[in-house]
């Protein structure tokens, strides 16, 4: 179809009075920092949007100057990068470690590590991996698959606690589905008196320790747990945002908000109770 002049001018028109319009919208895109988050990863992220990293999103998007944008998910955050972030769903997701292969992670904006949770008046745990082995503390709340598990393999206390560890899942079947203690169930458990002590990563229990009304207590574990003639294990991590790869100029504007947000995020940190370590120590 042969287009005249008088339609040519018609179309131009058009397009002039919609360009600011589509010019608004982009702005407005921009604005935004769609942040990939869980409905169901208490103390992290929560439907009603009062998560530690819901919270730490929105304090990392001011300092930013965007506002953050939470693009929901039914599943655990373990899903995020692979539903979310890479399928272009949402740009960034909080609370990973930094190094993560799966993305490109931006400067950390807090470090914490494995804890042992115990009463204030329960088994004598200090600050070595080692000290599970020698204490009199038998049955332990753990998660599966993480490094306070392998504490229990390497101190030969793992046997007599695995019946214990899935009675905590309902003997869910673990193997062709996502199976997972729940963060306020390895405290719950220390405070009425079913387990002698936890081992967690600090931030998933911190919240749950200090709202107890059983007095408990985290004790920081050193990061030198190393099993026989094993590899050294990490038990304190660095906590980043990642970003896809590709998205190199949102990585360094992260960067920026990340240290401009700095008394903020510490803030945040310390209403949770969590102990953190330098740099934020």
């Amino acid at each position: 179809m042969t287009i005249n002049s008088k339609t040519r001018a018609a179309l131009l028109g058009a397009a002039l009075m919609a360009a600011p319009f589509a010019a608004a919208g982009d702005a407005a895109a921009a604005d935004k920092l769609r942040v990939c988050a869980s409905r169901i990863e208490a103390p992290y992220s929560t439907a009603k949007g009062d998560g530690l990293e819901n919270r730490i999103a929105e304090i990392v998007a001011k300092a930013a100057g965007r506002e953050a944008e939470f693009v929901w998910f039914d599943r655990a955050a373990i899903y995020l990068v692979r539903d979310g972030l890479d399928k272009n769903l949402c740009d960034v997701v909080f609370g990973v470690d930094a190094g993560d292969e799966r993305v490109l992670s931006t400067r950390p904006y807090f470090r914490t590590g494995y804890v042992y949770v115990t009463k204030e008046d329960g088994p004598k745990l200090g600050k070595s991996w080692k000290d599970v082995e020698t204490s009199d503390a038998m049955r332990f709340a753990v998660r599966f698959s993480t490094p306070a598990e392998l504490i229990l393999k390497a101190t030969g206390k793992y046997e007599d606690n695995v019946s214990y560890g899935l009675s905590l899942v309902n003997f869910e079947d673990k193997r062709n589905k996502y199976t997972q203690v729940a963060a306020d169930r390895l405290v719950s458990e220390v405070a009425d008196g079913h387990a002698d002590a936890a081992i967690a990563f600090a931030s998933d229990v911190a919240r749950y320790v200090k709202a107890s009304k059983t007095p408990l207590k985290m004790t920081m574990i050193d990061d030198d747990f190393q099993p026989g003639e094993a590899a050294r294990i990490p038990l304190h991590f660095d906590q980043a945002i990642g970003v896809r790869k590709s998205d190199e100029a949102l990585a360094k504007a992260l960067d920026a908000a990340i240290e401009k947000a700095r008394p903020q995020i510490g803030k945040a940190l310390a209403d949770e109770g969590v102990p953190v370590l330098p740099p934020n120590a």
